[in-house]
């Protein structure tokens, strides 16, 4: 499969990215370039280390950028967990993200096992 698109955990990495980029829409202006911004990088960073690495010729280069973004699900987790703990996200909502980050760590983490395997 060549069309990330195609792939479900890119789908729900894509609607976690937009939903971060609507709730630090409401985050304070003073963090515009600090929590904001790093927030917004690391969801962004998981659907398209998914899009580049499926954009590469080979299962090795494919596994490392899905790696990636696993690496970017963590970051996120402790940006959306910081952004609790100052007031900046309601706990529900918190929660919510936090389970949509959970499936989707889970689901690329079947993925890297599943091309790892095939190497």
């Amino acid at each position: 499969m060549r069309d990330f698109k195609q792939l479900k955990v890119w789908e729900k990495a894509h609607q976690f990215t937009l939903v971060i980029y609507q709730i630090t829409g409401k985050f304070p202006k003073n963090e515009l370039y600090g929590l904001t911004s790093q927030l917004r990088r690391a969801a962004t960073s998981i659907p398209t280390n998914i899009a580049e690495g499926y954009g590469r010729s080979g299962q090795t280069e494919r596994s490392h950028f899905l790696n990636i973004a696993l690496g970017s699900t963590c970051e996120a987790e402790y940006l959306l967990l910081l952004s609790k703990d100052l007031g900046y996200i309601p706990k529900a909502e918190y929660c919510n993200c936090n389970e949509n980050l959970e499936e989707i760590r889970k689901m690329l983490m079947s993925l890297y096992n599943k091309i790892k395997s095939e190497i």
